[in-house]
């Protein structure tokens, strides 16, 4: 299943990482670089793995660390219900 963000969640480039809009409700989301690596790679058609594997190829992650972020990211995005289901 592809995760990307869902119809009305604008990503905007900051020179730190990336803003998400929710125009449903007005709530920004700051993210940081490595945060904003995972959501790019996931709404360009990635997977978890890719977005993993990206984060040790830019920034020398730990596989298994950067697997469990890359998750964790995901969860918390999907509890505020930024990513399509």
């Amino acid at each position: 299943m592809t995760t990307t963000l869902r119809s009305g969640v604008l990503m905007t480039e900051t020179d730190y990482g990336v803003v998400l809009l929710d125009e449903r409700t007005g709530a920004y989301y700051t993210l940081n670089p490595t945060a904003a690596l995972v959501v790019r790679t996931l709404d360009s058609g990635g997977d978890g793995a890719a977005a993993a594997a990206a984060l040790v190829a830019q920034f020398g992650a730990d596989p298994a660390t950067a697997s469990a972020d890359v998750a964790e990211l995901v969860g918390s995005l999907r509890t505020a219900g930024l990513l399509r289901r």
